[in-house]
């Protein structure tokens, strides 16, 4: 059994349960921890997603800075598919391309792919080992180093950083 895995998990459902009823009454709370500590030990008491996730002020540093070049990605890719669905005369060249990840650890690789899926004009449809097959809206280059640099390198330096 894993510490740092129960104990990540009973964050996660602690913070969700107190979201989802949105009041800190003490009930809640109680409640909140008793569900949280049971479905922790029932669903995680031999996961081992959260062991490559790093506690350091360096990580924890990366990880608002991620979040911030996540959203400005998210808003320059809305507003790309935006002008390709008002303006249909802009050419586009759909299709599935195969990038590689440095990422070692399975949360980090889950991430990127997630990260990449969430932004409009991308969806990761496989992964296998370190790579990724993503459909993209307008394929630009084939060569599988020039998209991995156009799609994943922007998320990835700091996922290294957060999650090895």
């Amino acid at each position: 059994m894993n510490i740092k895995n129960l104990s990540i998990s009973f964050i996660i459902l602690m913070v969700t349960w107190l979201l989802l009823n949105g009041n800190l009454e003490i009930i809640t709370i109680i409640s909140g921890i008793i569900i949280s500590v049971l479905l922790a030990y029932i669903f995680c008491k031999k996961c081992d997603v959260f062991s490559n996730i790093k506690f350091t002020p360096k990580a924890f540093f990366y990880f608002i800075i991620y979040f911030f070049i996540f959203i400005v990605e998210l808003i320059k890719s809305n507003f790309d598919v935006a002008r390709r669905v008002l303006t249909p005369s802009l050419p586009i060249k759909p299709g599935i391309v195969e990038v590689k990840t440095k990422l070692k650890s399975k949360i980090g690789r889950i991430i990127l792919a997630n990260s990449i899926t969430l932004t409009p004009g991308t969806l990761t449809i496989e992964m296998k080992e370190d790579r990724l097959y993503i459909h993209w809206i307008d394929v630009r280059n084939d060569d599988i180093n020039e998209a991995t640099k156009q799609i994943v390198q922007k998320f990835e330096k700091y996922l290294e950083v957060i999650y090895g």
